[in-house]
């Protein structure tokens, strides 16, 4: 079935991965940096629909989850693959300077002499720092998102300005 995408109005926090047991819990990946909105009590949406989390515990680099009328391994199998969301009013503010992927995703890259480089299409987290994979008219740019090459970020002219230093933008 593969990986269900959340509706724009929805961030996806989780997947469901498998079922567990016979009592209807689901073994599920978590998707955030914030793992407490899988709390017992909280809310996580399935197509729009919530249920509450009656119960959530660490297991290897998961978390499994009871979930209020999954009550069978029958019902738990049903989600499987399924995303677990919230509404994107739901998300938590950032420090600043710190974006969440789905703001950066689409923006147009420049470089601080206005030359047009291309749009991220995707994000990739590295163990020195995030880099913006573009898209532009020379194929896939990886750019390091580190201060000495992204000057600015403005998210309401939906544009990204980077310093273009040797070799970054050097034909492959």
């Amino acid at each position: 079935m593969g990986e269900q995408f959340a509706p724009p109005e929805f961030l996806i926090v989780g997947h469901v991965l498998a079922p567990w047991g016979i009592k209807g819990e689901v073994r599920a990946r978590v998707a955030t940096d914030f793992p407490d909105r899988f709390a017992p009590g909280k809310l996580v949406y399935l197509d729009g629909q919530p249920l509450e989390i009656e119960s959530s515990r660490p297991h290897k680099q998961h978390l499994l989850l009871k979930l209020a009328t999954i009550d069978t391994r029958q019902d738990a199998d049903k989600l499987r693959g399924r995303a677990l969301t919230i509404p994107r009013a739901e998300i938590r503010p950032l420090a600043e300077d710190e974006y969440y992927a789905f703001q950066l995703i689409g923006l147009e890259v420049l470089t601080t002499d206005g030359k047009y480089v291309g749009r991220i299409v995707d994000l990739m987290t590295t163990p020195a720092n995030d880099v913006y994979v573009v898209q532009g008219k020379r194929g896939e740019i990886l750019i390091p998102a580190i201060e000495d090459v992204v000057k600015s970020i403005d998210l309401e002219a939906k544009r990204v300005v980077i310093e273009a230093i040797e070799g970054l933008l050097a034909p492959p």
